[in-house]
């Protein structure tokens, strides 16, 4: 078996604070080593890469890029063949547009049957959908080897889906699910594909709308739950949070009062008085690690209502891939730790709020 070594492909939004996260708590979470994997282009970012090696993250290239990087200074530990046979997990935070089929080609012929492959990735097809503490149940010890980590919006709308519409012997009591994803246009440490105005999105998915509702009923139908969902999405000429508008429609009445508690007892789902996305990414950055904290939503009170006694409508924010980051976390904890991963994953809760 090999070592609890945790291997991640790119030191992007998500790549970079899961990097960051995992290399600072190391040994608290069990893990031996973590070692990175940065597109050359990092290069024009130096002083990104030396500080994860800073934080105790080890520099793994292609043997070809190997020159490039010891003459900036940086220290190259392995290679990226050696890196990945010594892992025991691989997190692939990559922006390369390759679909899910062809990466789980690539990574079958990597994997000596003891590794698991995680992706971050819009594209489906990659193994099994997961979303920490949603779809945990459908994990299977021994059998999935590949994993795809859903978006940051599907793993906020999984998450109101599933504190709101269960009733106590876990039955869903939704009629249907509608939902808006107003999206920043990319994260402020990204230089391209800003856009000017509000853009709308376009409706791919016949049945879904968008792949975010999408990716949140594929994560409830692993556990053998189907749910009538469907998104739009539009993007607005903003770089900090991205917005969940959701209107839920129930089988039984619930109250104003009933949502606010179930909101309050879900460990992962933060509430916030706060309206505007300014302020709550504000808290953020000044809150977090690597400007993450690592709630699955941040609901806005004063948005929730409840009409008619059984449909329920508000906003929430999506934390800035911390989701992500905390689904990929436990992803790999599960992999070394599939009896205790949710107690390691106490040590992160810290980097989880009640409020914002």
């Amino acid at each position: 078996m090999p070592r609890n070594i945790v291997h991640i492909i790119g030191t992007g939004t998500i790549g970079d604070p899961l990097i960051g996260i995992l290399a600072g708590r190391r040994e608290k979470l069990g893990i031996d080593e973590v070692t990175f994997q940065p597109n050359v282009e990092s290069l024009r970012n130096k002083s990104l890469v030396k500080g994860l090696i800073t934080r105790g993250a080890k520099l793994c290239v292609d043997e070809a890029d190997v020159d490039a990087y010891t003459s900036a200074g940086l220290k190259v530990e392995y290679s990226v063949r050696e890196a990945i046979e010594r892992s025991g997990v691989v997190i692939d935070c990559s922006n390369e547009p390759d679909s899910g089929v062809r990466k789980l080609e690539n990574y079958r012929r990597l994997n000596d049957g003891e590794k698991l492959f995680i992706v971050q990735s819009r594209v489906g097809k990659f193994g099994k959908d997961y979303a920490f503490n949603i779809n945990d149940d459908a994990l299977q010890p021994g059998e999935d080897k590949y994993l795809r980590v859903v978006s940051c919006n599907s793993q906020n709308m999984a998450a109101i889906l599933k504190t709101l519409i269960f009733d106590a012997n876990h039955k869903s009591l939704l009629d249907w699910g509608r939902f808006l994803c107003i999206r920043r246009t990319n994260d402020i440490s990204e230089e391209e594909d800003f856009v000017p105005s509000p853009q709308v999105g376009i409706h791919k998915d016949d049945h879904y709308g968008t792949y975010q509702a999408r990716d949140a009923a594929n994560l409830f139908k692993t556990i053998g739950t189907d749910l009538d969902l469907y998104c739009s999405s539009l993007k607005v000429n903003s770089q900090y949070l991205h917005i969940l508008y959701f209107d839920l429609k129930l089988t039984e009445d619930i109250s104003l009062q009933q949502v606010l508690n179930r909101l309050d007892s879900e460990p992962l789902i933060a509430l916030t008085n706060k309206r505007m996305a300014s302020t709550v990414f504000s808290f953020i950055r000044e809150m977090g690690y690597h400007s993450r904290i690592l709630n699955q939503s941040i609901v806005c009170v004063p948005s929730l209502q409840v009409k008619d006694h059984k449909e329920i409508s508000g906003f929430s924010f999506s934390p800035q891939d911390g989701n992500s980051v905390m689904s990929s976390i436990a992803a790999a904890l599960w992999q070394f730790y599939p009896k205790t991963y949710r107690n390691k994953m106490e040590q992160l809760n810290d980097l989880v709020f009640k409020e914002v």
